[in-house]
This record gives structure tokens, sequence and C-alpha cells, in this order.
């Protein structure tokens, strides 16, 4: 009996294809996987691929593009034109690049580029305000914070694009584990944010990417 079943219908059926989660899966089952994607000309992702599986995954497929931040292995990195991106990514701090990585790894699967805009939290809130111009330019927003998770709020009071707000589990004490940055977001007071699971950022670039499907169809 096989111990593995791809959806391969599913870019039919939704518009985007299957995404590997790779944490609890052997390097042979991902191994095994990812070829049956490459014997098929297909493009594929592997996300929370540990260190140490993703460096072992590299001897099967030197070609691919392993991000040790994310933990994302793709078959194919895709070089796209990120000057005119239509989604953002902006995170409160250095320490969310992480998730930012994991959304970011998800919409180049999709070839769709993103624009990385980091390290502007409410801790350096003149930093947001450097970059508003640049923000404007997209049209859907994936807004990342740990500690407190302020930021989401703050860019939804500010802008009117879908913002889908992540919570990370960057901080100490009773921000340990995002649980805090979670709650924040939920109970935000700028009007129609959405939110994902903590460190979710996978999650947030197939929202983001839905809301671009719909606004392309009209």
């Amino acid at each position: 009996m096989d111990d593995y079943n791809l959806d391969t219908n599913r870019e039919e059926r939704l518009g985007f294809p299957e995404v590997v989660y790779g944490s609890s899966k052997s390097v042979d089952l991902l191994r095994r996987i990812l070829n049956q994607y490459k014997t098929q000309s297909k493009n594929a992702l592997a996300t929370r691929v540990q260190p140490e599986k993703g460096q072992a995954l590299l001897e099967y497929f030197p070609d691919a593009h392993y991000d040790p931040a994310s933990q994302c292995f793709l078959l194919q990195a895709n070089d796209l034109d990120e000057e005119n991106a239509r989604i953002g990514i902006l995170s409160a701090g250095s320490s969310d690049l992480p998730v930012v990585n994991e959304a970011y790894y998800t919409l180049n699967l999709l070839n769709v580029p993103a624009k990385r805009i980091n390290d502007v939290g409410v801790a350096g809130i003149h930093r947001l305000f450097e970059r508003l111009d640049d923000i404007k330019t997209c049209r859907t927003l994936i807004v990342v914070a740990g500690f407190e998770g302020a930021l989401p709020s703050v860019v939804g009071g500010l802008l009117s694009q879908p913002i889908i707000a992540v919570p990370s589990s960057v901080g100490y004490g009773v921000a340990t584990g995002g649980m805090a940055a979670l709650k924040a977001m939920l109970s935000s007071c700028a009007n129609g944010i959405s939110v994902t699971n903590i460190d979710n950022g996978y999650g947030a670039a197939m929202a983001a990417y839905r809301i671009l499907k719909q606004i392309d169809a009209k």
C-alpha cells in the first residue's frame, strides 16, 4: 500500500497545487513525493523541512532551492519581477523572517511576485511611514508581527487594501508562542482585517492568492 496519495487535481479544482507539509515526513518520503512532481515536469513546494532534511534533499535535487530561514524547499525557484508586485509582505521585525519567507516562497511557487518590506514595526513606526507610498502600490497586504501584534491594526488604520494578519511566535514572557499577538489581531479595532493561525505564512499567501484571482477574474 502506498504511504502517500497526491491530490493531483487540486489545481484544476481550486486554481493552485497541493503543497507538501514536510515537518513530520522522512527524507525518503519527501524525496519520493517531490520526484513524482519532477517526473511530471511540475514544480513543487515542501514547507517546514528541517535543515538536515533540506540539505539531504538538495543532494537528490541539486537545482532546487532551500531557504533555511523559512524551511521551504522549492524544486524550482522562479525568477520574478518584484518591482510592480501586487502583494506586499510586511514584517514588524527581522525576527519575523521565517514567516515572511514562507509566504514569499509559497507565492513564488504560484508565479506571483511579492514585495517584502521588513522591519517596519511600531517600535520605530517612522520606518512604516517612510514606506507608505511603496506599500500603497500593492493590491493585498500580508502583515506579520509578534510580541503585542500591533502592526496589522496600524496598517489597517492607514491603508485600504485587504489585510491578512499573521501572528508570529516571536516574543517572550506573555508573548511567548504568539498567543498575545493572535489575540490582539483577533480583537483589532481596524475594520476588516483577516487573521491566520500563528506562524502560518503559507495560509496567508494562499489567502492573498485567492483574493488576487478574484480581482483578475473581474
